[in-house]
């Protein structure tokens, strides 16, 4: 409909106006956009321009009349509302749907799963808004798609029948959304719907027979290869075929895999069994797709039964041939329980055999690393050779020795087979408890007790707990056992002890009263941090220039008297000079009886050393008389020279004229000796005991061997003269000395050296 603007729509009146000037004026949103105007004089109300409901659909407006010559309200005002009536010009317009979707081929009929939204703004409620959503074109035309509605916006797309990818495989489908109005206003929207190929074709075998032959007890890979042929996409699962077997392979031996990449299946023979005889074994195999078989057919989609469509399938045979089988264990592993300790000569096991191939074979003993047993070759007996120890390193922590035997038959080639036998020894009380550490140390400084750590091999009840004893009851004076019973002891010293070395003999039994003996050895000292003794010697470990000058200077020196020896007693080779030691102890032949005597022997104080041990020395006064050295210079050369040395011998003293007779003669030739010998000898012995004791010991013995040599030639013997030294000791004999006069300190004997332990062994 065609309007002209102004467009008149009312006229206002009010009944109080009648004799006086006025006017008449409306306001509101109608007028101030322009849409609504009156006129003052008569009241006509008029539409200025077109209204759009979707946008107004109602005006509110107030209405007013004034007297022009006081310009004051006539009249109480009028309000009322507008309303803008409807008419259709907004067609229904799509507001949701899918451009494109797929389906597969597959799909069966009834929705596709597409919903589509529309929406007409008219007024609601009215012809104008409500509307039709449908299916106006479809290309193809197979199979038919419909718009279902699901509420008044919304429709679902569905289809009968079913599609064929061969035939289709897109399609454009035009919907429509067309309303009620006067006249009927529509809008469309185009889809468009792509099929998925699915498995709508059967792989087939390209070859329907297949033979081979192989050999029983072995695996194998790869042994056919099954072309087939598949219509369906490459590379789906439509496509990717699945075997299976039919008949044949009931225990499994047999397995078909497929090749990702060709679609081929690939034969193997994935477990051993033994056949007694060459078997020939037949096989069917089939052949399927991953995804299910389907196909639409005349407008309905079929899908596999097995009646319609059965798969394809090829027939297999292989030949196994029988070969040379090994003996059989029954069982292939064995236990034997014996108690250790046990005798030889028993039979722990005898196997039992069985070989379908041959009736004679033998046995052999493959792994006994004890070497305790044997095994008799026909009958396969096992019999223990030795005594079987359970704590022995050939046997695991579950007390299990084990050994392996095999059994060979006469094939050709002999086949072999394996046993286990696990021989579980069962223990006995056949080790004493003993100690973990036999030498142990006790802080004196720090505590008084130390623990003792015990081990039994023996397993329970043979072992610990253990009870502790001292083997001397002396030890009680000093020592605690505490606690006496556990694990491990404890040793507690009753009170302090001096530093040094103790040896405690200790009883240990474990729960069968099985006894072991020990000794411990327990050292008391002074500890450090650490819980170890502290060095006897404090040392300084930093030499500087002048340390490392005097070392070298030193070897020097030793190196020239040593060549200096050698080239003048080039003569004779020396034979056998053995150098023992500072503290040697000589052995002289029998001294005869000694005197009694209770006198006791003036000591002189003790002196330090600088290897800490305390020793008493007695200093002895040694001088020879002047005829025995070519002049009176070398005499107090030497007689100087032994006193600045102030060496340390202890007094020997000659019970029987033997003895004193002995030493004599070796004085005399060794005075011959020193007559006979050059100046330049003499020098060089006297620089050599100037600089080591020990090369002097050499030398002078040296000395006595050439002297020997020379009396058997010359028989020159003078006597030894001795120079008087005063009045002589009232005892005979330094057998028995008395330290009463030390006091109760003896705390120096512990610390009297390494050297000393060889005079202790001698004296015991």
């Amino acid at each position: 409909m065609i309007v002209n603007y102004p467009y008149f729509i009312s006229k206002m009146y009010n009944d109080k106006i009648q004799g006086k000037d006025f006017r008449f004026e409306i306001t509101g949103e109608a007028v101030t956009e322009g849409y609504l105007t009156i006129n003052e004089n008569t009241g006509e109300v008029f539409v200025l321009k077109s209204i759009d409901r979707e946008k107004y659909p109602c005006f509110h407006v107030i209405f007013n009349v004034y007297d022009t010559d006081t310009n004051q309200k006539i009249d109480k005002e009028l309000a009322f509302d507008v309303e803008v009536k409807d008419i259709n010009d907004n067609p229904p317009r799509f507001t949701k749907f899918p451009k494109t979707f797929t389906v597969n081929e597959s799909q069966a009929e009834g929705s596709l799963g597409v919903e589509v939204i529309a929406q007409d703004i008219d007024e609601k409620n009215t012809k104008n808004s409500t509307f039709n959503i449908t299916v106006v074109q479809q290309t193809p035309l197979e199979p038919n798609i419909q718009a279902k509605w699901i509420d008044e916006r919304t429709v679902h797309l569905n289809f009968t029948g079913c599609f064929d990818y061969e035939k289709a495989k897109e399609y454009k489908i035009t919907l429509e959304a067309k309303d009620h109005g006067t006249p009927p206003l529509s809008s469309t929207a185009v889809i468009t719907l792509n099929v998925r190929d699915t498995n709508t074709h059967m792989p087939e075998f390209k070859k329907k027979e297949f033979q081979t032959e192989v050999h029983e007890m072995k695996l194998y890979r790869d042994v056919f290869r099954f072309p087939v042929e598949d219509k369906d996409t490459p590379n789906t699962d439509g496509w990717h075929a699945k075997f299976f077997f039919i008949s044949g392979n009931e225990e499994g031996i047999f397995k078909v895999e497929t090749d990702p990449k060709t679609n081929e299946g690939i034969f193997n023979i994935v477990k051993e069994k033994n056949y007694e005889i060459t078997t020939m074994v037949e096989l069917e195999i089939g052949v399927e797709n991953i995804e299910p078989f389907t196909k639409c057919v005349n407008g309905k989609l079929i899908k596999q039964d097995g009646k319609l469509y059965r798969p394809d399938s090829i027939s297999v045979t292989i030949t196994i041939i029988d070969d040379n089988d090994p003996p059989v264990f029954q069982p292939p592993k064995a236990d034997v329980y014996e108690k250790e300790e046990s005798e030889p000569g028993r039979v722990l096991f005898t196997p039992k055999v069985y070989d379908p191939d041959s009736s004679s074979f033998r046995f052999e003993l493959v792994e006994d690393p004890a070497n305790w047993v044997s095994i008799d070759e026909k009958t396969g007996e096992i019999k223990g050779t030795k005594k079987m120890d359970r704590e022995s390193p050939f046997v695991d922590d579950d007390n299990v020795y084990k050994i392996i035997i095999a059994a060979i038959d006469d094939g050709k080639p002999p086949a072999k087979s394996f046993c286990n036998v696990s021989i579980h020894l069962r223990d006995i009380n056949d080790h004493k408890p003993q100690l973990v550490n036999n030498s142990l140390i006790l802080c004196g400084n720090k505590n008084n007790k130390v623990m003792i750590p015990v081990q039994d091999l023996d397993a329970e009840p043979y072992s610990g707990p253990f009870s502790f004893y001292f083997d001397d009851e002396e030890d009680k004076k000093h020592w605690e056992l505490d606690p006496a019973y556990g694990q491990q002891g404890g040793l507690v010293s009753l009170k302090p002890l001096p530093y040094g070395n103790y040896s405690i003999p200790l009883r240990m039994q474990d729960q069968q009263n099985n006894e072991g003996h020990e000794t411990l050895e327990v050292v008391v000292c002074d500890c450090a941090e650490k819980n170890t003794c502290r060095s006897k010697l404090a040392l300084s470990t930093k030499l500087g220039g002048p340390g490392f000058g005097l070392i070298i200077v030193g070897i020097l020196l030793f190196l020239i008297l040593l060549l200096t020896f050698l080239c003048n007693s080039g003569r004779e080779p020396l034979k056998e000079l053995k150098d023992e030691g500072n503290q040697t102890l000589i052995k002289y032949n029998q001294e005869g009886g000694v005197s009694a005597c209770n006198a006791e022997p003036v000591l002189s104080s003790p002196k330090t050393v600088p290897d800490g041990i305390k020793q008493t020395s007695i200093t002895r006064r040694f001088e020879m008389a002047p005829e025995f050295y070519h002049n009176e210079e070398m005499y107090r050369s030497e007689l100087n020279m032994m006193r600045s040395m102030n060496f340390q011998h202890q007094k020997e003293s000659y019970r029987t004229q033997e003895g004193r007779s002995m030493y004599s003669s070796l004085a005399s030739n060794r005075m011959s000796s020193y007559r006979n010998k050059s100046m330049d000898r003499y020098s060089s012995v006297r620089s050599d005991l100037r600089s080591d004791y020990n090369l002097t010991g050499q030398v002078e013995r040296k000395m006595a061997v050439i002297a020997e040599a020379d009396a058997r030639d010359k028989a020159v013997d003078r006597p030894f003269i001795y120079n008087f030294e005063g009045q002589g000791s009232k005892c005979g004999s330094l057998d028995k000395l008395s330290l009463s006069n030390l006091g109760d300190n003896l705390q120096f004997l512990d610390d009297l050296g390494p050297k000393f332990k060889t005079l202790a062994d001698i004296c015991q």
